[in-house]
């Protein structure tokens, strides 16, 4: 098959505005391309809805076919400066004509960069390895654990999702979810301990009376279940994947101070929380804890792809010449373009529009479940929520068919909405990037209310 050359969408002469829907959707060049993938990439990646990405700016995108949506995805989680960021993009081109790929030879960003991680991160944290993606970094923060220590057991959480390279998968906490069931067996010493997902608290518990989910449990996992040679705990700050699921106040804390009773390495994996997304900087300053190791991603550069792990010398020095580096990882453009990400959200205020932006969204957010029915639970932290969608409030029975529903009708209405995530497939997530406006997000907020009524009648 000889690919048809696409026209391309008339040149904006203005800012994006929207919402705005000129053709049916999907349009006819975004039916040409999704048929092109259709034929020559594998269907390994996820189900979202047929929208073709031609061009980003702040909060709104535009399809190749000049329809322009509302965006609540942040690129999934990405975006938090907003897409095409003026700073940011002219740090791509000046980066572009000077040098890109360094290998692991030093180049004038990627030092720059290790140093500002470790001047706006917790004193103990005080070097920095630049990579390229989230699952480098949780990856290599196993590594780091398992060399320092000299153990090399890992306790990890139920519903935890570390990414999808074999080790990340090793330590993800539901195996039966497509990402991971079938690839087995997985690395050996890892084990799973509750994380309080106290909407569905397979215990039964309440946060006041829970024990189950504290570190006595840990203590008995620990007893049962290992051969107390336990290098690390690994935790998300709040679940991602697993459905926005944030832990109940008092937990974190708890969980630190077992680790440093036991000598335990504390790997926070923000990969999904950092750079303003809950409305602080880092997400694990909501819980007054400090990491060992902090892995971070996605929102770290706000566009190209670069991670990090952020450590405490002690276990840094672990590492010899040739034990761990990445072929793109600190790349002169992704370390400069990830430098002027962080300037950015700071000097932008970006973590503060969040926590404000966000305490609104959520108050109306809330109202909504007061309307619906289908609404079981509404969570949310900064400017990242999770919307968990039942058949009934009484029963808590997930609806996956009304959540698939509820995005569809968020598209035709020019909002974009990733697809569903949680242990069932039955949580909305809601992501705006951190540029947005109160104006901007209320509307958001209105399209959602719109496709709810809608898809909660059904088909």
């Amino acid at each position: 098959m000889v690919a048809t050359q696409l026209k391309p969408a008339a040149a904006a002469v203005s800012p994006l505005q929207g919402p705005r829907i000129v053709t049916e959707l999907p349009g006819p060049q975004a039916k040409e391309l999704l048929a092109l993938s259709r034929e020559y990439e594998p269907r390994s990646m996820s189900d979202q809805v047929p929208m073709v990405w031609a061009r980003g700016e702040r909060v709104w995108l535009e399809d190749v076919d000049g329809n322009v949506f509302l965006d609540f995805t942040s690129g999934v989680l990405v975006v938090n400066a907003g897409h095409s960021h003026p700073r940011l993009v002219a740090a791509m081109q000046e980066q572009a004509g000077r040098v890109v790929n360094t290998y692991d030879f030093v180049n004038e960003w990627r030092p720059r960069l290790a140093q500002k991680l470790v001047e706006i991160t917790p004193p103990n944290l005080d070097k920095a390895v630049i990579l390229t993606t989230g699952a480098e970094t949780t990856e290599a923060a196993m590594k780091l654990a398992r060399k320092y220590t000299g153990r090399y057991e890992i306790i990890a959480f139920h519903g935890a999702f570390h990414v999808r390279t074999y080790g990340a998968m090793s330590i993800g906490g539901k195996r039966s979810s497509a990402g991971i069931k079938g690839f087995g067996p997985f690395l050996p010493g890892v084990v799973f301990a509750p994380f309080p997902y106290c909407y569905r608290c397979p215990f039964g518990q309440t946060p006041d009376d829970c024990r189950l989910h504290g570190t006595d449990y840990l203590d008995w996992l620990v007893e049962t279940e290992t051969e107390d040679n336990v290098a690390a705990v690994i935790v998300e700050t709040y679940q991602g994947a697993a459905g926005s699921i944030m832990a109940p106040e008092g937990w974190f804390p708890k969980l630190e101070a077992w680790c440093r009773q036991k000598d335990i390495v504390l790997i926070i994996d923000e990969v999904q929380a950092s750079f303003g997304r809950t409305g602080k900087l880092f997400g694990f300053e909501h819980y007054g804890i400090t990491p060992n190791l902090l892995c971070l991603g996605k929102g770290i550069s706000s566009t190209v792809p670069l991670s990090a792990i952020v450590g405490e010398s002690r276990i840094m020095d672990a590492l010899t010449p040739g034990t761990m580096g990445s072929t793109h990882g600190g790349n002169a453009l992704c370390a400069r373009v990830a430098l002027e990400n962080v300037d950015v959200i700071i000097e932008e205020r970006l973590s503060e529009n969040a926590a404000q932006v966000g305490e609104v969204m959520l108050r109306r957010l809330q109202a909504l479940q007061e309307r619906y029915e289908c609404l079981g639970d509404v969570r949310g932290l900064g400017l990242v929520f999770g919307l968990e969608i039942v058949k009934s409030r009484a029963t808590k029975e997930p609806d996956a068919e009304t959540t698939r529903r509820i995005i569809e009708a968020a598209y035709r209405r020019g909002l974009l909405l990733i697809a569903p995530i949680g242990f069932y497939s039955n949580v909305l997530r809601i992501a705006p990037p951190l540029v947005i406006t109160e104006q901007e997000a209320l509307r958001g907020v209105e399209l959602l209310a719109d496709a709810i009524a809608d898809a909660a009648v059904g088909p």
